[in-house]
């Protein structure tokens, strides 16, 4: 890995007696795509704030280009542009006033034109942002967060709320911010857009981060397994189902039972001879390979959304 451009060690934050961030440790090349991955109230949020300069750490330190984002001053605001969990504008300002606005808070001669028509806001260029849709003002805020052409993006839950659609449209710009060698760190909770996106994830839970890597290598945690997902017509406790054939794991999630297997073929006949000789149903049966959440569920015992 190439030298880190984004350091991050040991952070801390607390509000009263909550512990948003306990230890929070992390570095990211220069020109990766870096995830922090984890529930609502993990402490990601939090920390993209303390890099980002809005909020002060209670410990620890946090650097981005060398620079600390409390002391940076301009040279700091020049090498980080910043997408919210929110973006507010004033509903009469226009898409192109809006990009004047902030090149010239930056100083910047970027080509309006071209940031439009990369963003596809070129035929919205005189509307107002209060007459954009949800995802023309998420392309908005990504526009405006590259005028300056700075070196970092963070991008914190860029697709929440979006349709599946608009959530693709996303994905593509990010990609091409890869291509542009730009360092992204982005916070999210879906798990197929850090496997999808990033070059390495954190798995972050209750302010600490549990597990660093690759998408590969993470999952590399379950290897040898194959996950089998089934729905039960009647419940049943998952010490019996951890006897049978091939079972590495077994957790009810959601009226759901998820097992983990090394062999599943043999798993698959041993579950349904168990169901019938007990009088119960198998109502439906999916199988996958690992993902980022049973990495998750397997560190934790639940499931990234609960």
């Amino acid at each position: 890995m190439s030298e880190a451009i984004v350091q991050v060690r040991d952070l801390k934050k607390s509000y009263g007696d909550v512990e948003a961030l306990r230890g929070v440790s992390f570095e990211i090349a220069e020109g990766e795509v870096f995830g922090l991955l984890g529930p609502n109230g993990a402490g990601k949020t939090t920390t993209i704030e303390i890099l980002e300069g809005m909020r002060l750490a209670d410990g620890g330190t946090a650097t981005v280009s060398g620079l600390d984002p409390q002391k940076g001053g301009p040279q700091f605001k020049r090498t980080v542009g910043a997408v919210l969990q929110s973006t507010s504008l004033p509903d009469k300002l226009r898409v192109e006033e809006a990009l004047s606005l902030f090149a010239q808070l930056y100083g910047s001669r970027a080509d309006r034109i071209s940031l439009l028509r990369r963003f596809g806001l070129e035929e919205k260029r005189h509307a107002f942002y209060g007459k954009l849709s949800g995802g023309q003002k998420q392309r908005l805020a990504i526009a405006l967060a590259l005028v300056h052409q700075p070196r970092v993006v963070f991008l914190d839950e860029p697709t929440a709320g979006l349709d599946p659609q608009v959530r693709r449209e996303i994905y593509d710009i990010i990609e091409e911010l890869r291509k542009d060698k730009k360092t992204v760190l982005l916070t999210t909770h879906y798990i197929e857009e850090a496997e999808r996106l990033c070059d390495r994830v954190a798995i972050v839970d209750h302010g600490k981060v549990i597990a660093l890597g690759t998408p590969r290598e993470l999952k590399q945690r379950s290897a040898g397994t194959t996950r089998i997902e089934v729905t039960l017509a009647k419940p049943i406790e998952t010490t019996e189902l951890r006897a049978l054939e091939g079972v590495a794991d077994c957790r009810a999630l959601d009226g759901r039972t998820v097992l983990h297997s090394t062999r599943p073929p043999q798993t698959i006949v041993a579950l349904v001879k168990h169901l019938e000789a007990h009088g119960n149903e198998l109502q439906s049966l999916e199988i996958a390979t690992p993902s980022l959440e049973d990495v998750f569920i397997e560190m934790t015992g639940r499931r990234l959304r609960e």
